[in-house]
């Protein structure tokens, strides 16, 4: 049976290409245009995945994956976005979505984090997904903790390996994409429990409704929706080890019966009478201080000091500048794995931009880009033109980027198609809208490869003579290359 998939864009063109292609690998799709509109058409069928537009008409990216959380819809969610959504990318990631994808969208990217999405999805599992990796599953080499040469690395590896064989409970402090995850695992690898699960929750992707049940489980008709009996996340991870990540948004009254289960180290299903004996280390993650935390009434004070038997600080990337490559060079690795590719490494300009860029989204920022990077790249090296600008000119807004491009020509030549459109107001000519929608497509691509035609051109999967063409339509070209 084919999967089924929710395609959720204000942009009908965007909806009715996504659409057609996917219909053409074997998928059924959906498309409507509006986030509420997407959550209603969740509650009343069932859909294998979203795809969902970030900027939407009556809403955005981060409130649909909040309301796919207090209706308790699961399932793996796709965010799109600008080059200038990527700080607002690692949000998103936080927020629970599986991954996100820049315009302009590449079919084979959309294709490849479809089918990587769906084939780690069971929604038959009783743990929620909420992309992070749990005990259920094999976790990848992605996840393994990275030596690097920093004194900070030196100093975090330290100090896992001090921990790891105790039977502590430990904080972990970082930014968000820092790594906090990976660091917990290398603890839970290194202890006695490595041979027991291993358990995620990452407690900011699930509505306040839910904690409860995902924590502690439930059994059958305990409450509205409880349809089966269902085992939390403490029982899994029994024997082994429990990670809590941001574990501020967990409500008062969550705060409350997890600090009981910690010091009982015994619990109930809600609505079940049968004490269950637990055996769990537990170790908890915040990009906050949980210190503020308690002190502004947002956490508990006797559970942060039941917690902090010892604390670990793992360093934003642009802090390691001397880990970039190491982990720029995993990443890569990696990815060659997954595609089957064999792409030797980074040109000298790259690796500058990389250690230029203070990575907003750290560690999880740096993979997904080197992941792009990869699928765009043919054998040989990472160039320039496979990254998003934000990389090569940090700070740099695209307006100028691409007004630097053509040198030659005035910006309110170059632009003169877009300048015209605005000048006479909003659109409402079909033909007009049908070219202009052309020329965004096309800028937007160029702004992708750094305006290189070849490239330009077998993404737009046009040749380079049609490319050069509508480029000089658009006055898109300037008095040099028109020469070519």
């Amino acid at each position: 049976m084919s999967k089924r998939i929710l395609i959720v864009d204000d942009d009908t063109d965007i909806c009715n290409l996504l659409s057609r292609f996917l219909n053409r690998h074997g998928y059924e799709t959906s498309a409507v245009f509006k986030g509420l509109s997407a959550i209603e058409a969740l509650k009343t069928s069932k859909f294998d995945l979203m795809i969902c537009d970030f900027r939407l008409g009556d809403t955005d990216g981060l409130q649909v994956l909040e309301k796919l959380r207090e209706a308790g819809i699961q399932m793996p969610v796709i965010i799109i976005t600008g080059y200038s959504d990527i700080k607002m990318a690692v949000n998103v990631i936080k927020a629970g979505a599986f991954d996100y994808v820049t315009k302009p969208l590449i079919p084979d990217e959309i294709l490849l984090i479809i089918e990587r999405a769906l084939s780690g999805y069971d929604p038959a599992q009783s743990d929620t997904y909420n992309g992070t990796v749990h005990a259920k599953k094999n976790y990848s080499q992605s996840t393994k903790l990275v030596a690097g040469k920093s004194d900070q690395a030196k100093e975090l590896v330290k100090q896992i390996g001090l921990v790891a064989p105790t039977n502590y409970s430990v904080i972990i402090y970082g930014e968000s994409g820092s790594g906090k995850e990976v660091v917990a695992r290398s603890i839970h690898e290194r202890s006695s429990r490595k041979k027991q699960p291993f358990v995620a929750m990452d407690c900011g992707a699930i509505s306040k409704e839910l904690a409860g049940s995902e924590l502690f489980g439930h059994e059958k008709g305990s409450f509205t929706g409880a349809l089966s009996s269902k085992v939390g996340h403490f029982e899994m991870a029994n024997g082994g080890t429990l990670f809590l990540d941001e574990i501020t948004n967990l409500s008062y009254d969550i705060q409350v019966s997890l600090l009981r289960v910690v010091q009982e180290r015994r619990m109930k299903r809600i609505g079940g009478n049968k004490e269950i004996e637990l055996d769990v280390r537990i170790l908890i993650a915040s990009n906050e201080s949980l210190t503020e935390a308690y002190r502004s009434g947002k956490f508990r004070e006797d559970l942060y000091h039941r917690f902090n038997e010892f604390t670990i600080n793992v360093p934003p990337l642009r802090d390691r500048v001397a880990d970039i490559m190491t982990f720029a060079t995993f990443f890569l690795d990696n990815a060659n794995e997954e595609l089957g590719k064999t792409i030797s490494g980074f040109d000298e300009e790259v690796k500058q931009a990389f250690k230029n860029y203070r990575w907003p989204g750290n560690i999880r920022e740096m993979k997904n880009i080197i992941k792009r990077a990869a699928l765009l790249a043919d054998d040989g090296l990472i160039s320039p033109h496979h990254l998003p600008v934000e990389i090569l000119q940090p700070g740099a807004d695209l307006d100028d980027y691409q007004k630097n491009s053509f040198k030659s020509r005035k910006p309110e030549e170059t632009f003169q198609h877009t300048h015209n459109h605005e000048s006479k107001g909003p659109v409402t000519n079909l033909k007009e809208a049908a070219l202009e929608a052309e020329f965004e497509t096309i800028m937007n691509v160029l702004k992708k490869v750094r305006f290189n035609k070849s490239k330009a051109a077998r993404l737009l999967n046009i040749d380079r003579k049609t490319l050069y063409n509508k480029m000089k339509h658009y006055n898109m070209l300037s008095d040099s290359q028109e020469a070519e």
